[in-house]
């Protein structure tokens, strides 16, 4: 019988013993602070990566604006791969059989 061992270990971790040592501190009166401060455990990571979270968005949003833009300001087009390519090849061999179309019936 083999033996398999399926714990996680997961458990409480350290900001829940600190927020559970400090609500107890608050209760028995041994200190004297705002509930916003004996919770702060449980709210300031959720803020912590909130504006982690926001950083690298506007720090992405600023690299692709300076992307789109070379040396003083010139408008830089990409080169268009993919489906986009291929649509605009498609469009253009349109064109050019309606404007030979053109040509012939006239």
């Amino acid at each position: 019988m083999s033996k398999s061992n399926n714990s996680t270990g997961g458990g409480i971790g350290f900001l829940g013993i600190l927020t559970i040592v400090f609500i107890v501190l608050k209760l028995t009166n041994y200190i004297d602070w705002s509930w916003w401060w004996v919770l702060s455990p449980v709210w300031a990571p959720i803020i912590l990566a909130v504006l982690i979270l926001l950083i690298v968005y506007l720090t992405g949003f600023l690299l692709s604006k300076t992307d789109k833009y070379k040396s003083h300001g010139q408008h830089v087009q990409k080169k268009k791969t993919g489906f986009a390519a291929r649509l605009e090849s498609m469009q253009k061999q349109n064109k050019e059989l309606l404007q030979r179309n053109n040509e012939v019936s006239q």
